[in-house]
């Protein structure tokens, strides 16, 4: 197979796939089976484009030339090859936990779920393989818009509002700041090509190039800069496997991935450092970073601390970029990969906490760990990452970002990226010990009794409310009773021995198998972290 047919399948296929669940909305299996059928495929496509872009290869695929240099086309260079890998290997894990979550939640409307989630990743597949600026914006603007349903998929006021933030500022950000720096581009350069060392070099003062730069960094609200963040904590209202989408499979990598992209292909590292027009992106990342810490820190609800360790993991990566050193664009890179895995987890765990425990805040966590080890410790793994200590692989990633602060004679970053490690662990590991260490309250203690367990649920982060029957006015769900313990979509539970007897109460399987894929993935990018270095090597290298 040609890679230019492997790139045009990669771009339809979950298209392809996601449009087809329109038919299968009452065989819940069916649809299920098809969405990781479709996701399996999908990794396999770009598992055969590997080798040839590791080989200094870069397949190209030309859709549509409107005029001479202005075109949709794709080329499959090394960033968008760890974003492609990263998107299309954890569709399949996002998937496989959203059939256990949403059956287990007795969400409604799951198959425009599994649709619309097929559609964003079938855009971000666009977004990692974009030849230009131009293909960039157009498929980033479909992944805003695909995505919005599923920002809104509980219909309450609470998440047509999120909808509504989420709309209001990715796409104003985007037409007034990002179309507006593509136009200038092209203006200034006659070009809007993805081309190694940038096309800048030369073509405009450095005010200018200052400016410029300003516009791509604000007008890419995926990488949710403040203060253009609001709308990442607000859609946490979404069911959580939307918030994996959001903040590892496909949206805020989008969002970064495009601002490490357009640093190294349209900038050049080179010019940055030369001119030192990035020197306010450093401070302005390194705002966010911190900022998001500080405010992890205050929020109880654990959903919203985790999207605020988001909006402040985003920042390392941005800063990076405005580094624009090798080792700090290599730090980046990996960070893309690094905080995916590590990110995913946590939130996968919450949405387990949810379902299994009906618990959405931090303050009534304690001595959850004893029913939930599984999944607590698994948030520990997470965590380990996201702070940045071993056996984790974002150590990797933020001991590059560190060594690319020196290299710029910018120490004051590395002091900022120590600084938000420590809040990391101040937001995160409190988490932890009050999961193992602390005594659980008395009507958590009388909740391990199957005879005291209540049913109802809150919605998934925010505001409390009441049960809702199983598949009432949902041609998609299952037809099948409320779930017992030990089927797919119930809760998985364990009888224990000695003290744990009768205490274990986990999410349904097919929540906690991919809880701990992602995980054991962490540790996997800590032995491995070498592959994706030598992958993303060649953007850095003359």
């Amino acid at each position: 197979m040609s890679p230019q047919t492997l790139i045009a399948l990669a771009l339809v296929l979950p298209l392809a796939g996601g449009l087809s669940l329109r038919a299968l909305d009452r065989s819940p299996n069916a649809r299920e089976a098809v969405s990781l059928l479709t996701g399996g495929a999908l990794f396999g496509i770009v598992l055969q484009l590997l080798p040839l872009v590791r080989a200094g290869e870069r397949p190209t695929l030309r859709v549509l030339e409107m005029v001479d240099g202005l075109s949709i086309s794709f080329t499959v260079e090394p960033l968008g090859m760890l974003f492609a890998l990263v998107a299309s290997g954890l569709w399949i894990v996002t998937t496989a936990y959203a059939i256990g979550y949403m059956r287990g939640h007795h969400e409604r409307n799951q198959t425009r779920f599994y649709i619309f989630f097929a559609v964003a990743i079938s855009a971000a597949m666009g977004v990692a393989f974009a030849g230009n600026l131009l293909t960039l914006f157009v498929f980033y603007e479909v992944l805003t818009l695909s995505t919005y349903p599923l920002v809104t998929h509980h219909q309450t006021e609470q998440a047509r509002r999120a909808g509504r933030i989420y709309l209001g500022i990715l796409l104003s950000t985007s037409i007034c700041f990002l179309l507006f720096a593509i136009v200038w581009t092209w203006q200034i350069a006659g070009r809007l090509d993805f081309v190694p060392g940038g096309i800048l070099e030369g073509q405009a003062p450095p005010w200018q190039i200052g400016l410029l730069l300003g516009l791509f960094a604000f007008g890419i609200g995926k990488a949710a800069l403040m203060p253009f963040h609001r709308w990442l904590p607000n859609a946490m209202v979404a069911p959580t496997p939307v918030s994996a989408l959001l903040h590892a499979v496909a949206v805020v990598k989008a969002g970064v991935f495009s601002v490490l992209k357009v640093t190294v292909y349209v900038f050049g590292i080179d010019l940055l450092t030369d001119t030192g027009t990035s020197i306010w992106l450093m401070y302005a990342a390194s705002f966010t970073l911190i900022a998001a810490s500080v405010g992890a820190l205050y929020k109880d609800n654990l959903k919203a601390r985790l999207a605020y360790s988001t909006i402040s993991q985003l920042a390392y990566i941005v800063l990076g970029a405005a580094l624009a050193t090798p080792s700090a664009i290599l730090g980046g890179g990996m960070h893309i990969a690094m905080h995916a895995l590590g990110k995913i987890t946590l939130f996968f765990c919450a949405g387990a906490i949810l379902v299994a425990a009906h618990k959405t805040e931090v303050s009534e966590l304690n001595g959850l760990g004893r029913k939930m080890p599984l999944t607590m410790a698994a948030f520990f793994v997470g965590s380990l990452s996201i702070i940045g200590l071993p056996p984790a692989g974002g150590s990797w990633s933020k001991w590059f970002l560190a060594m690319g602060a020196l290299e710029a004679d910018q120490a004051v970053f590395v002091a900022v990226l120590m600084a938000s490690s420590l809040l990391s662990i101040g937001y995160l590991m409190p988490i932890v010990a009050r999961a193992f260490f602390l005594p659980e309250s008395a009507s958590d203690a009388a909740d391990h009794d199957p005879e005291h367990h209540h049913p109802g649920h809150h919605d998934d982060g925010h505001h409390p409310e009441p049960p809702t029957p199983p598949h009432a006015g949902d041609p998609t769900a299952a037809p099948a009773p409320v779930p017992a313990p030990g089927d797919p979509a119930g809760p998985s539970t364990w009888e224990g021995i000695g003290p744990w007897r009768g205490r274990i109460r986990e999410a349904p399987l097919f929540a906690l198998i991919p809880i701990w894929i992602t995980a054991i993935g962490c540790i996997v990018m800590f032995v491995y972290a070498e592959e994706v270095y030598e992958l993303l090597l060649p953007l850095v290298m003359p």
